[in-house]
């Protein structure tokens, strides 16, 4: 039903400057504005073609779980740049949730990092 659909993801965020800023500028993501029936929106491009979608929320509440994951050639390397532009990764040492002291969690078939945006939302890296 839903295989060829050109499906996105969309999420809140407590200040969309500073999201245009973080995704735009830190992360250097192609970010555009947009409105919906009047309501600002932030879109952010992938490939040219896919895109996420924030929106403001005043009451927004950060998501506890990774809402964006991004795929780079080599972690360590794109964790350096990050962390050069301001980010910092997290450290979990929770359940099977270990990471080490710069934030690698390696498990069998998975090395990822996580990071949290100016809103609280998690992201990774792997």
């Amino acid at each position: 039903m839903f295989k060829d659909t050109r499906a996105f993801t969309i999420f809140s965020v407590d200040d969309l400057q500073k999201a245009k800023k973080f995704y735009g500028q830190t992360l250097g993501l192609e970010v555009s504005e947009a409105y919906c029936g009047g309501i600002p929106l932030l879109e952010i491009q992938i490939n040219g073609r896919r895109y996420i979608l924030i929106y403001p929320k005043t009451d927004h509440i950060p998501a506890t779980y990774t809402i964006l994951n991004f795929p780079v050639d080599n972690l360590e390397q794109a964790m350096d740049n990050l962390t050069k532009r301001g980010v910092r990764f997290e450290i979990y040492n929770e359940g099977n949730v270990k990471t080490d002291e710069k934030g690698i969690l390696s498990a069998e078939r998975l090395r990822t990092a996580w990071f949290k945006a100016p809103a609280g939302n998690v992201c990774s890296c792997d």
